[in-house]
């Protein structure tokens, strides 16, 4: 049996001790480069292919490789990047929301249930964005509840249509999607549907950007461009695409953001469909910037 070079690992130990204690630093982010650099891609890209070899990517901007150097100094360096206040936040529960939905009535409304999870009732219609009512996103636990349960989900009286944005465990949770009521109707991104298709038996329709879906009832769908990207344990790198997506219902539109980072597609939506009722952007997970600006916004930017 061969013994371990001491004096190897020693050196070993203090190369790493020294790029772990020199990652802790912070790294400057110049956010007027950034926008530039946002300003310089062409809103035509959008409309380019992005997919090729399996993988799926973002035509104006594809995202360069972090390696596993930046991201330990992610790891290392993310604990300071909020303020006191700022950890400390934490959104308020409000309880009784399945009875506030009861004396509703036929009224339309949104109610945030936490995370990317909406409930929206328009007409009779219920829609869920990226539900998530589990207590882990794979490994870290939720802090606030779910203002609604899976339980309760199953006792809204109306049509159930559910919208996906990506495959992260924030966004795509099996236990959750296994819970919808029989019935429920999914949309999703390319490459997702027959990954999806044995955690339910509700009907699913994938949609790549720019696809439109007929939902029923006087309702249109648009999966549109997001600037992001995608994995899981049992779903490679990018196999998967990201979306946002675009609520259409008479003169009514609801732009669903997804996850993702600042880029033309905003502008360019706002060009081609007009302006629109209600927009639910992602600010969240932006910090530190030098490491999340590509895939997140900031508030400033939403």
């Amino acid at each position: 049996m061969r013994m371990f070079n001491l004096k190897s690992l020693a050196g070993t130990a203090f190369v790493c001790f020294v790029f772990l204690s020199c990652s802790t630093e912070k790294i400057k982010f110049n956010e007027e480069d950034w926008k530039n650099r946002v300003e310089s891609t062409d809103a035509a890209s959008l409309y380019e292919a992005h997919y090729a070899d399996g993988r799926f990517y973002n035509p104006w901007m594809p995202q360069k490789s972090k390696g596993f150097g930046r991201l330990l100094k992610w790891k290392m360096s993310r604990s300071g990047a909020y303020s006191e206040d700022e950890q400390a936040y934490m959104p308020k529960f409000i309880p009784h929301s399945f009875e506030k939905i009861k004396k509703a009535g036929r009224k339309n409304f949104i109610l945030w249930i936490g995370h990317n999870t909406f409930l929206l009732r328009i007409d009779g219609v219920y829609w869920i964005t990226d539900p998530m009512f589990s207590s882990r996103a794979l490994l870290p636990k939720r802090f606030i509840e779910p203002a609604l349960t899976l339980e309760e989900i199953g006792k809204l009286a109306g049509p159930i249509n559910v919208i996906i944005t990506h495959n992260h465990y924030d966004h795509l949770d099996k236990d959750s999607i296994a819970g919808m009521p029989e019935g429920t109707k999914f949309y999703v991104p390319s490459g997702l549907k027959e990954f999806m298709s044995s955690w339910t038996s509700g009907k699913i329709t994938e949609m790549d950007w720019w696809n439109e879906a007929d939902a029923g009832r006087g309702f249109k769908l648009i999966s549109l461009p997001a600037q992001h990207w995608s994995r899981r344990i049992d779903q490679g790198y990018n196999r998967s695409l990201w979306a946002g997506y675009l609520l259409v219902k008479g003169k009514m539109k609801i732009y669903f953001g997804g996850d993702s980072g600042y880029f033309k597609g905003y502008r360019e939506f706002g060009r081609k469909f007009g302006p629109v009722d209600y927009a639910f952007l992602p600010v969240t997970a932006y910090h530190p910037r030098w490491f999340m600006h590509y895939a997140h916004i900031d508030a400033a930017e939403a």
